[in-house]
């Protein structure tokens, strides 16, 4: 036969026990719910300002199309992703409370870049679609062809893989770039994530905000 009330948990005590656990789970997932929300909200708005700072860069690669010189401005624009990157993941560390994971820090740099690379494709497929030269993406096919053929591959193998690439369209141009960028945030947010997570800012900060209490 069950017992009326199981150990620890006989009448009104019991209750009062039960009621404090089920508070501590829903402030918990509340707390859980907003820090979700505060991650996607922190990365678009961040994506967007990386994403117009791309839109500067393309530019200067689509006038690179027809001024060379121009290119010098993209190489040395390009590096500065990472530079951003890590100043707005410090940033969002600091909003959060100056403490978190290697994992979470890695999200954001990850959401970063597909909110960026969102923003940035408008702009790919405006060169593509209406900018590029008809000789300038059989260009770009030419160099997926040749790239192919320089692995370690055997003819017939190849040759299939060729014959299976897709023509390149603008929108499958546009759709590969977002991809392109995706993959690279996974690739360069590690090291962003690593540098950012190590130190926890939280005891400065609460002190930082105790001294503008007083």
């Amino acid at each position: 036969m069950l017992p009326r009330n199981p150990p620890g948990l006989d009448g009104s005590k019991g209750t009062l026990v039960v009621a404090a656990r089920c508070s501590k789970l829903t402030h918990f997932l509340l707390y859980m719910g907003e820090q979700k929300n505060l991650l996607l909200k922190s990365a678009m708005f961040y994506g967007l300002l990386l994403g117009g700072f791309w839109v500067i860069k393309y530019i200067f690669f689509i006038l690179g199309t027809m001024y060379p010189v121009a290119n010098y401005a993209y190489s040395v624009l390009t590096p500065l992703t990472l530079i951003f990157a890590y100043i707005f993941t410090k940033v969002y560390k600091i909003l959060i409370g100056g403490k978190m994971s290697f994992a979470h820090a890695w999200q954001f740099g990850i959401l970063l870049y597909f909110f960026a690379a969102l923003i940035v494709c408008l702009v790919h497929y405006i060169f593509y679609a209406y900018i590029a030269s008809p000789e300038y993406m059989e260009e770009m096919a030419t160099q997926a062809t040749n790239m192919v053929k320089s692995m370690n591959l055997s003819e017939e193998m190849q040759n299939s893989i060729i014959e299976q690439m897709p023509d390149l369209t603008p929108i499958k141009m546009t759709v590969q770039g977002i991809m392109n960028n995706v993959f690279y945030g996974i690739i360069f947010s590690i090291p962003v994530a690593a540098l950012v997570f190590r130190k926890d800012l939280s005891g400065l900060i609460q002190q930082h905000q105790n001294q503008q209490q007083q």
